[in-house]
């Protein structure tokens, strides 16, 4: 086992009968396109099975956590957790990343902190778990990892995402959707910059920036959120 999928093993506690998998689990495919020689394959197939395997289990612990909810509102709970954004939180708060064998280019551009990298290395890693261990072993990784989100006190509408939210407000006050507009968008394809402006009835109510449009619209629709959440919270004090 290299250093590092050893060293990730060690802190997180895991104990290994096959350590390839752990090692396959950290290797990104912008590593062995460049170096074919290396006889390594991507963690792209241990992705897929994790993202089955931590769907089955945060299914199985939210239904059984929230026995009055609708499936609706599981579904988003579920959601907020297995998301893009939730796993990349949680890939960061385990220091996964750190472990992450990736070729010099996309090293150089980034790729270490991409939400969507970090999300399939957390699958991965769940996936060589599950593979070595079984589905306890896999299970007991997933709800240590994602304790603080399982145990915070958050209403179901909280926990939507921002762009969902905003829609629905915007809707309740003027009944149309928000306009999202692409105030520029530089730099090479494979590190995009986009900033992103958001309206509702033609006055902007927020901007954002990310590596795609879709993370530049949702920081825009996170900034509006708070920015109509503080206005509110000034007229009720003024009145």
């Amino acid at each position: 086992m290299p250093t590092s999928a050893a060293e990730l093993a060690d802190r997180l506690g895991l104990d290994f009968d096959d350590p390839a998998l752990l090692t396959e689990a950290l290797v990104h495919s912008s590593y062995v396109n460049e170096h074919p020689e290396a006889d390594l394959r991507a963690n792209e197939r241990l992705e897929f099975l994790g993202d089955a395997v931590l769907s089955l289990v945060m299914s199985e612990t939210l239904f059984e956590r929230h026995r009055d909810e609708a499936e609706g509102v599981l579904t988003t709970r579920r959601a907020a957790v297995v998301s893009t954004r939730g796993l990349a939180r949680v890939a960061r708060r385990l220091r996964i990343g750190e472990a992450l064998v990736l070729g010099q280019g996309a090293e150089n551009s980034g790729e270490r902190e991409r939400p969507s990298v970090l999300a399939g290395l957390f699958e991965a890693v769940v996936a060589a778990i599950y593979l070595d261990g079984g589905l306890e072993a896999a299970r007991a990784f997933i709800l240590d990892a994602v304790a603080p989100e399982l145990d915070a006190a958050v209403s179901a509408d909280d926990l939507k995402a921002p762009k969902s939210r905003l829609q629905e407000q915007a809707f309740s006050t003027s009944g149309r959707a928000p306009a999202y507009r692409i105030v520029s968008s530089d730099g090479p394809d494979h590190d995009r910059h986009f900033v992103v402006e958001v309206a509702i009835d033609g006055d902007v109510v927020g901007s954002g920036e990310g590596r795609s449009r879709r993370e530049a619209e949702t920081h825009a629709a996170e900034a509006a959120l708070a920015g109509l959440e503080a206005q509110a919270d000034t007229e009720v004090a003024t009145r």
